[in-house]
Parts: C-alpha cells; sequence; structure tokens
C-alpha cells in the first residue's frame, strides 16, 4: 500500500483497526509512534548497488486502555509527515512489536488495515548459482540427479 492510498481509505473510514497475518488484531489502543522515511543503500551479494525508500509507520501499544486512534487522527499525522516523506508516493512498511520487532507490508481489505508478511529474497541468484525452485527440484528428481 501507498501513502497516497492509506489516505484516501482514511478518508472513509469510522474507525482504524490491524490485523496481523495470523488473523488477530492489534489491541485498539494502538499508537502510531512513528512515521518516517527509511533509505535502504546496499550491495547485493551480486556486487549491484541498490537503493530502496519506504514510508515506515511503528505501531506500539501501551496501558493506554482508553487511546483510540481516530482514522481523523491518524490522517493528520501523515499530512503532518508530508514535510518528511516529500512528495513521492511510497510504499508503507510496519513496525510492530512482537517477540522481536516485525516488518510487515500493509494491504486493505474493505473494512481492516492487514498487515502482510514480508520475506527475504537473494537478489542476484544468478551471481550466486542458486537455481529457482522449479530447476531444483527437476534436477533433484531426474534420473542420475543424484537425490534418490
Amino acid at each position: 500500500m501507498k501513502i497516497s492510498e492509506i489516505k484516501k481509505t482514511l478518508e472513509g473510514l469510522k474507525a482504524v483497526n490491524f490485523r496481523l497475518p495470523d488473523g488477530s488484531y492489534l489491541p485498539p489502543h494502538f499508537h502510531v509512534t512513528e512515521v518516517g522515511l527509511v533509505t535502504k543503500h546496499f550491495i547485493d551479494c551480486g556486487g549491484t548497488e541498490r537503493k530502496e525508500t519506504m514510508a515506515n509507520f511503528q505501531l506500539w501499544e501501551a496501558g493506554d486502555y482508553d487511546h483510540r486512534l481516530a482514522p481523523q487522527k491518524f490522517l493528520h499525522i501523515l499530512n503532518l509527515c508530508d514535510k518528511v516523506l516529500g512528495k513521492d508516493d511510497l510504499e508503507i512498511e510496519v513496525e510492530y512489536q512482537q517477540n522481536t520487532i516485525g516488518k510487515f507490508g500493509l494491504d486493505f481489505d474493505g473494512k481492516d488495515f492487514i498487515l502482510t508478511t514480508k520475506q527475504t529474497a537473494c537478489l542476484a541468484q544468478d551471481a550466486c548459482g542458486i537455481p529457482d525452485k522449479k530447476q531444483a527440484a527437476s534436477a533433484c528428481c531426474a534420473p542420475g540427479g543424484g537425490c534418490c
């Protein structure tokens, strides 16, 4: 989900709910503690220099059980952050504390915001010599493949 999409979505909501990938909901007294711009500048294992920039939301819960983040307040926070986020319509990554800080993508199902799982991947598989899953399966199970 991009910044423009969440702003448009918030305009029509009566409540803000976030659901984790397992289907459970964040407690209704969660806070948005940070909205920021995150730039990751790195070199992949194949030697290619890369740069990713995204908007980052940090969600947090405390003992403030009477707190409820209204859609209008959340939209106000996002509009205040325009000076930090700039004019780019960035993808959103969400951080939420579990056993460790979890990083999630963000989607909307028409009622709730959904924290989606994120996966790591090798960006330079050709340089690493890692076959794709289909090639690996056919090589292993082929006569003379060495797995049987």
